[in-house]
């Protein structure tokens, strides 16, 4: 499967386009209190914990619209966008990474 940003893939051309795929993935409460236990491991501002999470993140919301995409018939989903939004719900506070994109049959 063909994931990208750009809306024309170089050397291809688009046989049909099937429609909006999208993917999300949530992160819980508990990867903030993690995150604020642990964060004598911040070195030089950033946290390896965190950024592996939000990077596992992505690939899951990634993979669910490819997954999307497939079930459609297609081999590929250009257009792609990440979004990032922080959830409030009650006393806790979650982090949702959203991908979406169009999925296509290219030649």
């Amino acid at each position: 499967m063909i994931v990208s940003t750009t809306n024309i893939l170089q050397g291809r051309e688009v046989a049909e386009y099937k429609g909006v795929v999208t993917g999300e993935a949530i992160l819980g409460a508990n990867i903030f209190r993690d995150f604020f236990a642990g964060i004598r491991d911040i070195v030089g501002g950033r946290s390896g914990a965190y950024e592996k999470s939000l990077r596992e993140a992505r690939q899951i919301a990634i993979w669910e619209m490819e997954e999307e995409a497939a079930r459609l018939g297609c081999n590929a989903v250009i257009g792609v966008d990440l979004d990032y939004e922080n959830i409030s719900a009650g006393n806790g506070s979650m982090l949702m990474v959203s991908a979406s994109g169009t999925a296509v049959v290219l030649r």
